[in-house]
């Protein structure tokens, strides 16, 4: 169940290995056009996100559907705020705090509800069908407006052509942009 979550943390990696192609702008831009590309559903992400979403063997094609739905929402909702950026020669750090919808929150709600009304996931001979199950935890998804907001440190570096260019994203950034960092164990 926890893989429909990590699909979009594959998306944010490819693209934070390609970097941005930032024309001699500030670190802080730099950042800024990165989370843009997301804001606005640039072509790119959505084929990422297309190429992610319909490998994934665990969903029907309405749930794939409904959960590109879910990505789309939580990336142009996205809302960032650049608090601070240092320089150190061809390096920089950009801090900035993000807002998105809390999707943590909504898998553990849906993985404690499973877990106390487990009949209401069962098929007609009585056994549990995962299809009941990732219908209801995608429209959980999709209903939510809850929000979140997180502080991410961007490392950038300076290509060639002094270009600032994000690298690559820890495993708790990008669950923090897509909203499933568990932030209760902080």
């Amino acid at each position: 169940m926890k893989k429909i979550f990590s699909i979009g943390l594959i998306l944010v990696t490819c693209l934070a290995i390609v970097g941005c192609s930032c024309m001699k702008m500030t670190a802080k831009g730099a950042v800024e056009n990165f989370l843009n590309q997301y804001r606005n559903l640039s072509a790119s992400v959505i084929s990422d996100m297309d190429e992610v979403v319909d490998k994934e063997t665990n969903l029907n094609e309405a749930q794939k559907e409904k959960y590109r739905d879910v990505l789309k929402k939580q990336y142009s909702d996205l809302k960032y705020e650049i608090v601070d950026e240092t320089y150190d020669g061809d390096t920089a750090k950009v801090e900035a705090k993000i807002t998105v919808y809390d999707l943590y929150k909504v898998q553990k709600e849906a993985t404690n509800y499973l877990n106390n009304h487990p009949e209401e996931f069962n098929d007609e001979s009585g056994n549990y069908d995962s299809s009941k199950y990732m219908d209801y935890k995608l429209d959980q998804m999709e209903k939510n407006n809850d929000t979140v907001e997180y502080t991410i440190t961007f490392n950038l570096t300076k290509d060639e052509d002094g270009n600032w260019q994000v690298t690559e994203l820890t495993q708790e950034d990008l669950e923090k942009i897509h909203g499933i960092y568990n932030y209760e164990n902080e």
